[in-house]
């Protein structure tokens, strides 16, 4: 079977690396993002901590940000277009739903807070500042996109999305999202701004993906069940189905498989960081 080795993309700076890592992300501009705090949550409630964002730029530029007062235990973490960060916890229950999303401004400071709903499995900020969020089974909301002070502006209900229970892969590039929902696994396609036809559904045979690249006609699902979890599997984009073309392994740059891993969704790309969730690798369909 093919193998495919992820390319090295961005690093956590030796300087911050004593800190215990959150939650990490690749927002939509290419930059990688770090949310550190002194220790690992402890079991129970959380109070509210300062947190330090370490952003890495494309070109390697390195940018602080302190954001006070984070509430989120197990947090989902992007990055505005202005400057600005979006923390979420996945979980929203009585008292605790409207601090479920905080806003912070470039400063570090919270603005804002919201919910978007309980059992959140993806948080993916756009080049507008929209959000978008898709639900894991325990809350099958389906998927939708909220502004930054908290409006729904978009929602898959009535979109006719087939099997739309849990929402595995998101991917979300300029102002459109791709996502690969269980159980019928379509790969669907949302432009809220195309009016006349806002959501197109391929077929798609390749079960259980959590992560997916789009570019042009050309489609590529990693991840899947069991033995399958380092699958990367490529396909076709017909008119009405995804043919699938090729399957192989996706490994880390060494060679070894990526084990514990969290996966970002961008365009083409796909964002791949193993334990210890230092370092960022990339694969990408456009080459």
């Amino acid at each position: 079977m093919q193998r495919t080795a992820l390319t090295p993309y961005a690093r956590l700076p030796r300087a911050h690396c004593n800190r215990h890592v959150l939650t990490s992300t690749v927002d939509v501009f290419g930059a990688a993002h770090w949310l550190l705090a002194d220790r690992a949550p402890e079991p129970g409630g959380v109070r509210p901590f300062d947190a330090l964002v370490v952003s890495v730029h494309p070109y390697g530029h390195v940018e602080l940000t302190e954001l006070n007062t984070v509430r989120a235990r197990w947090p989902h973490l992007d990055r505005l277009p202005e400057g600005g960060f979006i923390v979420a916890a996945p979980r929203a229950r009585r008292h605790e739903a409207a601090d479920q999303v905080q806003v912070f401004d470039e400063f570090g400071r919270e603005t804002t807070s919201f919910s978007v709903g309980d059992a959140l499995e993806h948080m993916l900020v756009d080049e507008a500042g929209h959000l978008w969020v898709g639900h894991f089974d325990e809350n099958p909301e389906g998927i939708k996109r909220w502004s930054a002070t908290g409006r729904r502006t978009w929602t898959s209900d009535g979109a006719r999305i087939p099997g739309l229970f849990d929402c595995y892969a998101l991917n979300v590039s300029g102002t459109v999202a791709w996502a690969c929902p269980y159980t019928d696994f379509p790969l669907v396609e949302i432009r809220p701004d195309r009016p006349d036809r806002p959501v197109k559904v391929w077929t798609n045979t390749i079960r259980g993906a959590n992560a997916v690249a789009v570019h042009g006609k050309q489609v590529a699902f990693y991840g899947g069940y069991g033995e399958e979890q380092d699958r990367l599997a490529h396909g076709e984009l017909t008119e009405t189905s995804v043919e699938p073309t090729e399957v192989g392994l996706l490994t880390l740059p060494d060679g070894t498989p990526p084990g514990r891993r969290r996966v970002v969704g961008r365009g083409s790309r796909i964002y791949v960081q193993a334990e210890p969730f230092t370092t960022w690798d990339v694969f990408d369909l456009n080459g």
